[in-house]
């Protein structure tokens, strides 16, 4: 499957590169553009790609007005650090979108869901149903706003909002709300990523964390950021050199 990743951030394009070919051996990275401009240039004088991964705010303008323009039906999956653009993304071939730092699971979600939908359509030959793409992925879109957790004989409604962060320790995960109160709770960070929405950052492999928890953020050398949340955690949470621009551009949306 020939595919075209559309990133103005070379970290972030290799990065997603990487996922997508370790997920699946059939994709080929046609081509990675950096620009509106580039991208005009390229779709005008190349073999249209069967799918497109695209950034939304590139250095010189809106990916939307690509779209706009070449009037392509290629299907796109959107990756964003900001969610205000979800309607427009449908509106210019979205059929997913995923907010950053996207991981792993995330990407795998949005090639399944292309997977799926590709089924709905033909390919470059018809123009996509929206309406009927808008909700098949709506549907999937609404956040839970309270966690149950167990503790000893009681069950704890625990509200998102009052969530400082999630951690793993030894194969368990834990919430810490910003109260400072401690508990269990069964489900995986990667499900807690698609439950919490945009509001929380996937810092490391250890560490979910909320905006609202965040105190503050020091330089911690080779490009890396040290976070200080407002409870105390038992491990640090360090953002590496390759998150650092996707995590202030979240911190300050």
């Amino acid at each position: 499957m020939n595919v075209v990743l559309i990133e103005d951030e070379k970290l972030v394009s290799d990065d997603l590169s990487d996922i997508l070919q370790s997920l699946d051996g059939n994709i080929h990275i046609s081509k990675t553009i950096s620009s509106v401009k580039e991208a005009m240039h390229y779709f005008k004088n190349n073999a249209t790609p069967q799918l497109i991964f695209s950034d939304i705010q590139l250095g010189d303008g809106y990916s939307f007005e690509i779209f706009k323009e070449l009037q392509t039906t290629t299907p796109v999956i959107y990756c964003t650090a900001f969610n205000e653009h979800a309607l427009q993304a449908f509106e210019n071939n979205g059929i997913a979108y995923v907010l950053k730092p996207y991981s792993k699971n995330t990407i795998r979600q949005a090639l399944d869901k292309y997977q799926s939908l590709k089924k709905t359509f033909v390919l470059q030959q018809q123009q996509i149903n929206y309406d009927q793409l808008i909700n098949a992925i709506t549907g999937n879109s609404i956040k839970s706003q309270t966690l149950l957790v167990n503790y000893k004989n009681k069950i704890i409604p625990v509200k998102i909002t009052d969530v400082a962060f999630f951690t793993i320790e030894h194969k368990t995960t834990s919430l810490v709300t910003l109260q400072n109160q401690q508990y269990s709770i069964s489900h995986t960070l990667d499900e807690l990523e698609q439950i919490c929405g945009a509001d929380f950052f996937r810092a490391n492999r250890q560490f979910l964390i909320n905006k609202a928890g965040v105190k503050e953020v020091l330089h911690y050398g080779l490009r890396k950021l040290f976070v200080n949340l407002c409870v105390e955690t038992k491990g640090e949470v360090v953002i590496n050199k390759v998150k650092t621009t996707v995590f202030l551009n979240w911190l300050k949306g």
